[in-house]
């Protein structure tokens, strides 16, 4: 296993990369070089007009609209993109991203392994936040799902957590996460060190490490949280579990 390099980054600060032919600019927060091993978290940016076409080989791939409206292409059908909207993308899937409006259009995207397991009932592609119940994780913390076994995947959750101003107990997760922070800010507190997050910040929470994500600011944060194997957000173990 790759050593941890880093917990938080910023979205400003990571490297650009972009293809001639394509629109989209794509920024890359965590992967297996800097110590996410299970999964890869990128900011893209798709600029106006009709991105070039995706391929999923091997992998899955959830994606989170930040701002911007749009079209997704796939397979031959159209799905409409609107802001705090999640997607499942499958395996050799193809797909292209058109955004229909003059600014960007701010798109979150993890990929993760293939399915371990067959994906059972109706598959669902889009998912608008405003049709989920918000579920309670504990006093301070509520969440919805986006992604989950409800649309057919087996394998990933993708959510968005809700926190109030507050600071939660030290906890772990036996799953690996990765975070964006949507609005709000607050602090990471993780490794043993103190990391400031704001909207736009990335962070990475490996399997059984111990952290607390505290909300320092007035209002709710909002964070987009994606995990690798599935479960629930609201499952937590403290360091003084025996």
């Amino acid at each position: 296993m790759a050593a941890v390099t880093s917990f938080v980054v910023d979205e400003s600060d990571l490297e650009l990369q972009r293809e001639d032919d394509d629109t989209a600019t794509v920024r890359v927060a965590f992967d297996a070089a800097n110590g996410c091993e299970r999964l890869e978290q990128r900011v893209i940016r798709f600029g106006p007009g009709r991105s070039a076409e995706r391929k999923l080989a091997g992998q899955q791939e959830v994606l989170y609209i930040v701002d911007g409206r749009g079209r997704l292409h796939l397979d031959g059908r159209t799905h409409e993109l609107e802001p705090n909207m999640g997607v499942f993308l499958v395996p050799d899937e193809t797909y292209a991203v058109e955004n229909t409006g003059p600014q960007d259009l701010h798109v979150l995207s993890v990929l993760a392994p293939e399915d371990r397991a067959e994906a059972r009932g109706e598959r669902k592609v889009t998912v608008r936040f405003d049709d989920q119940p918000e579920l309670e994780a504990s006093i301070e913390r509520s969440f919805r799902y986006l992604v989950n076994e409800d649309v057919g995947c087996y394998d990933v959750t993708q959510f968005v957590g809700i926190v109030q101003p507050s600071k939660a107990p030290f906890h772990s997760h036996a799953y690996d996460e990765v975070g964006y922070i949507v609005a709000g800010e607050g602090i990471a507190h993780v490794g043993g060190s103190a990391f400031p997050l704001r909207a736009g910040s990335c962070f990475h929470l490996p399997p059984d490490e111990v952290h607390c994500i505290e909300n320092s600011g007035d209002g709710p944060m909002h964070i987009l949280g994606v995990f690798h194997p599935s479960g629930s957000p609201a499952n937590r173990t403290y360091p003084d579990n025996k």
